[in-house]
């Protein structure tokens, strides 16, 4: 609660950072409200104790003072809803959204980004930031609107004490109505991972990537089936949620008709003995009735408050976690200007979360500067993840890494990085530009021509971009209707992105030519050891090629055989090869021999 309430009063300061004018209208709206809310109730009485007493004069003023008082009551509902709802999205796209952004991107590591906790909590903020900043909004306004509950609780009073007796009514509502939120909230939260899985199995049915696939194994009605099982099994357990809720909510109202329709036959009563008048049966009906209309408001906007906890209360949770995360980022020395010495792995491990054996167990090895290391070994033998140990995008569970002595993890990540070049299997697939794809690889020198033209050429992909409608200029993906490219020619936009950096400590490439063709990979592998060999005698650079084709990693320096997680062999290719038995020269025998009879 105490969160909560904390976050109300940020949300609120940064609505009055972003647009001070429009906040400062909204606030004047619902103040100007709740006053003309008042005089309605009141110039109504006065209108017929004046048609009574046969004053037309002040029955003039009363009437003019009710059609205005209601005018104004309309107006500024629909102004204010109007500007907050500006409000609301301005701070929503421009603030809220970025910083659910960083909760994802600031933090080090990536391993927040496979745990289903997290993913939980994206999925339910996800296109929904507005609703973190109607819930601060709803507060304030829930607050205006028991304010005008209580001008109308104290119209009521004048009238008759029995009326007073709406309030326990109203409460019962708000609690059976709080206890329905609370239903529908918990159980948004609980089928949050089930969502996710149905979003995940339509855009398997509609995305060009894996549609192909699938209408050649015939697979569709099984992925449609699955789809809609999984929605509906969302659904259901949604809809029962909310009709407990609704079923709450409707034996509150009953409480509170019932209290009101007892109350109003009593003031009807009293009307006729000595102090009463059919003004305050007027009175009683105008107000009492829009007493229900606004308890039902404050319920609303209560209940929208409350309701928000299904989004607020993730949100919350990603900015502690990303708290808690960057807080413990504290390393901060600076990365050497050359390596001269070694990357030396120090029985390192690492688990991922939920699974049953180590993805990299005990693993130690030097590496020294200026050498070109391939990382082989079969599918699932952890060469991915000890690329990416070494490039801190995950903390080892044990063991260390040293860059010439200095211990990996006191050095800054985003140091470390700025000396980091990488193409990973998973490459991205930028939506942009053919020049700023590439560029993205060192964004400080994204809008230098020469850097880009320098790494296309690196990458042997100047064909490919001046192939391209308008060079590189040319928008790519078939999203924002741009040129779609093949997976090898998107491959090769990853690999020139690699080489933006002109002097990078630790040079990457994880299965860089998986998608390319025989010709292709010769010719990028030739280009690449040249490349390694000329950062090795410019700073000392080691290069990771991580490949499960053996004959591509035949030149390299050093040779690291992977199984099971575990490193097994470690030489050159001769050395590896002399080793009776061993699981290099077996693989690299199975592969020879398949490649021969192919």
């Amino acid at each position: 609660m105490r969160a909560r309430a904390h976050l109300t009063g940020e949300l609120m300061a940064r609505c009055w950072r972003a647009e001070r004018a429009l906040t400062l209208l909204v606030l004047a709206c619902m103040a100007v409200g709740t006053v003309a809310f008042a005089g309605l109730g009141l110039a109504s009485k006065t209108v017929v104790d004046a048609a009574v007493e046969g004053d037309v004069r002040l029955l003039v003023l009363a009437a003019v003072v009710t059609a205005v008082a209601y005018v104004v009551d309309w107006v500024v509902d629909d102004v204010g809803f109007t500007m907050r709802m500006h409000v609301v999205e301005r701070v929503a796209q421009t603030d809220v959204e970025p910083e659910i952004m960083r909760a994802c991107t600031d933090v080090d590591e990536i391993d927040h980004l496979e745990r289903t906790d997290f993913l939980d909590r994206i999925t339910a903020v996800r296109g929904r930031a507005w609703a973190v900043v109607d819930s601060a909004w709803s507060v304030v306004e829930a607050a205006a609107l028991v304010l005008r509950l209580a001008l109308t609780v104290a119209l009521l009073g004048s009238v008759s004490p029995w009326l007073l007796l709406l309030v326990p009514c109203a409460g019962v509502q708000l609690v059976l109505d709080a206890a329905g939120r609370r239903r529908s909230t918990a159980a948004e939260i609980a089928t949050s991972e089930d969502q996710r899985l149905q979003r995940h199995l339509f855009e398997l049915g509609t995305s060009p990537a894996t549609s192909k696939e699938i209408r050649v194994a015939g697979a569709e009605d099984e992925l449609v089936a699955r789809q809609q099982a999984t929605a509906l099994g969302v659904v259901h357990a949604r809809a029962r949620a909310l009709l407990t809720a609704a079923a709450l909510s409707t034996a509150g109202w009953a409480v509170f008709a019932a209290g009101f329709t007892a109350a109003l036959a009593l003031v009807v009563r009293s009307a006729g003995q000595p102090g009463g008048s059919l003004g305050d049966v007027v009175l009683a009906v105008t107000v009492g009735s829009q007493l229900r209309s606004v308890v039902q408001q404050a319920v609303g906007r209560a209940s929208d408050a409350g309701g928000y906890g299904r989004i607020v209360e993730p949100y919350l949770w990603l900015r502690a976690f990303a708290a808690e995360r960057l807080a413990g980022q504290v390393a901060s020395a600076a990365p050497p200007a050359a390596l001269t010495e070694a990357i030396t792995l120090e029985h390192l491990a690492f688990t991922y979360p939920g699974a049953a054996r180590p993805a990299v167990h005990d693993v130690s090895v030097a590496i020294p500067a200026g050498t070109v290391v391939a990382v082989v070994g079969e599918y699932g033998s952890g060469k991915t993840t000890l690329v990416k140990l070494l490039t801190k995008l995950y903390r080892p569970d044990a063991g260390r890494i040293t860059v010439d002595g200095t211990d990996l993890a006191v050095i800054g990540t985003p140091g470390w990085r700025a000396v980091t070049s990488a193409a990973f299997q998973d490459f991205g697939r930028y939506q942009t530009t053919f020049d700023e794809a590439v560029g993205l690889g060192d964004p400080a020198r994204m809008g230098s021509d020469e850097a880009v033209d320098a790494a296309v050429a690196a990458a042997d992909a100047g064909a490919l971009r001046s192939r391209l409608p308008a060079a590189g200029a040319s928008l790519l993906g078939s999203r924002f209707d741009g040129t779609e490219l093949s997976e090898g020619q998107w491959q090769k936009v990853a690999l020139a992105r690699a080489c933006m950096r002109t002097r990078p400590l630790l040079f990457v490439l994880d299965e860089p030519t998986a998608s390319l063709d025989a010709p292709s990979e010769h010719e990028i592998f030739a280009r690449y050891m040249e490349r390694s060999r000329r950062l090795a005698r410019d700073c000392g650079a080691v290069t990771v090629i991580v490949s499960h084709r053996f004959s591509t990693v035949a030149g390299a320096d050093l040779i690291l055989v992977m199984e099971q997680g575990r490193l097994v062999e470690h030489g050159t290719h001769p050395d590896l090869l002399a080793r009776p038995g061993g699981v290099y020269a077996e693989l690299f025998g199975i592969q020879a021999t398949a490649y021969a009879d192919s």
